[in-house]
């Protein structure tokens, strides 16, 4: 979820619900230890509960990312074992941890030596071609004995060659069963679900199976797909659903405030074009906020004239 999951992004998507768990995007051990920490974990305490998503393999290093990350007040350090681009192998971490899971292990221990924050691994079911449980078994069983406190599986294989991250997402085929699997092995292990999950009501089968689902791409794409989570997830009495335009207009303020700090709204509005997907005038909506959202001198008068096109 690389230029997804920002601030703005997770802000947004809040307004759906009080009970999701939202996720940073990736951040390197190394680049919060040496960089500019503000600009990489700061976020508004309406995000909460947030985890951070770490990447890196070095446990005294990711021991330190951590402990910064507790002090900034993130609700879980959530370590990436499933990234597959060429970019995250080249740092040696990702997906291809996978191949050595007694150096996971280590950096589980460290991360939890760290805070009193859950550590939490994603991972996937295998990398390039192997087909045998029993080794995705075993990299689970590791991350247990160290002392991980849930796995989420993205229930496919990450090839480490031949394939962009986009097709990574695609093309290995869904494993649902390895994990429902894994589940049964490990009752007592938090096990959520990752992988081609687009509706509540895939979600509400996954969770007949397993104890959590994780949504990436779809709710960034079509983020009304969260419109009756509450509901249907949570058990929780909603008088009112979310409308597309109450969230659309209760970003408004936040936007605002963002803008007179600098923030140019193409930071912003990325995240929300998305809303009306599928709806009349979606179109119109994306092609406006696509062109003048974009430009230097966007400001709420773009967003008002945009609201005009879809009501």
């Amino acid at each position: 979820m690389m230029d997804c999951s920002d601030r703005h992004n997770r802000y947004f998507l809040r307004l759906f619900s009080p009970h999701i768990l939202l996720y940073t995007e990736m951040v390197t051990s190394a680049a919060i230890v040496r960089g500019d920490r503000d600009r990489l974990l700061g976020f508004n305490d309406e995000e909460h509960p947030v985890g951070v998503q770490l990447g890196g393999s070095n446990p005294q290093q990711l021991y330190q990312a951590a402990q910064i990350c507790a002090e900034y007040g993130y609700d879980e350090i959530n370590l990436n074992c499933g990234c597959p681009s060429d970019r995250v192998q080249s740092g040696s971490f990702g997906a291809c941890l996978m191949a050595d899971p007694g150096l996971v292990s280590e950096c589980v221990s460290a991360l939890r030596s760290a805070s009193a924050l859950p550590v939490t691994v994603k991972h996937r079911t295998g990398i390039d071609q192997q087909e045998d449980y029993e080794t995705f078994r075993e990299f689970a069983a590791i991350q247990i004995e160290a002392g991980v406190d849930a796995l989420i599986v993205h229930a496919r294989n990450a090839w480490l060659q031949g394939l962009s991250p986009k097709q990574n997402r695609d093309i290995p085929p869904l494993k649902y069963d390895w994990v429902y699997r894994l589940k049964t092995d490990f009752p007592n292990t938090e096990i959520i679900i990752n992988g081609a999950i687009k509706t509540l009501d895939a979600a509400l089968e996954h969770l007949q199976q397993v104890d959590g689902v994780m949504l990436g791409r779809e709710p960034y794409q079509n983020p009304f797909v969260l419109e009756k989570v509450d509901e249907l997830i949570f058990g929780q009495c909603v008088s009112t659903t979310p409308t597309r335009l109450s969230v659309l207009r209760q970003t408004y303020p936040y936007i605002e405030t963002q803008l007179q700090q600098g923030i140019p709204l193409s930071r912003m509005i990325r995240h929300i074009i998305g809303l009306y997907r599928g709806e009349p005038g979606a179109r119109q909506w994306r092609r406006y906020l696509s062109e003048f959202g974009n430009k230097k001198t966007g400001d709420m008068e773009t967003l008002y004239q945009a609201e005009k096109l879809i009501i």
